[in-house]
């Protein structure tokens, strides 16, 4: 991860909306522009898995939208941090709040996290923090080396999701529930 300041020390939204690093993906994080290289292979199908899993689920009982990976939603302003989760899921109701263009200005109610063998646990720490701040109900940080979770709640809260559990969508997706292990066969 390379962190640059924009020209002027400080990017906004949508200075970075403009923004073409090509084979690249970024967030702004209070202003600071964060470049890293593209997710894994094998992320990227842990990623598709829960996209098509959550997504699914989402679809069918109509309670919303899902996001997949990289899809920047402006957290903060002034200075702006847009974060991209590797899969967001916003309710029904607040689905009509996203304009058509640029970065949301929301937070998701779910998002989760795939963690990346070069992932810092500080900074994934201070990233879950970012969203359950900005308003996120649940984070799900999903470990595909240690076949595990932690589950982030809005309340503080914290549970660990081993190898045989499943990831619950509690009172945000109501119904909602896999076998963790399903994400990486």
């Amino acid at each position: 991860m390379i962190a640059h300041p924009g020209p002027e020390g400080l990017m906004t939204a949508d200075e970075l909306l403009r923004l073409k690093i090509p084979d690249k993906s970024t967030e702004l994080v209070r202003g600071r522009l964060v470049v890293r290289e593209p997710p894994s292979t094998y992320h990227g199908r842990v990623q598709s898995t829960l996209n098509v899993l959550v997504g699914g689920f989402v679809h069918a009982h109509r309670l919303g939208a899902v996001f997949g990976q990289d899809t920047g939603f402006r957290i903060a302003s002034d200075p702006d941090t847009v974060r991209a989760p590797d899969l967001a899921f916003v309710k029904r109701e607040r689905v009509s709040l996203i304009p058509p263009r640029g970065y949301a200005a929301m937070a998701p109610d779910l998002v989760a996290e795939i963690v990346s063998p070069d992932d810092r646990p500080a900074d994934l720490l201070a990233k879950v923090a970012e969203w359950l701040e900005a308003g996120v109900a649940i984070a799900w940080v999903i470990d595909p080396e240690r076949k595990a979770a932690q589950v982030y709640r809005a309340d503080g809260s914290v549970a660990a999701v081993g190898p045989a559990g499943n990831l619950d969508g509690e009172d945000v997706l109501p119904g909602f529930s896999c076998a963790l292990a399903e994400l990486f066969e």
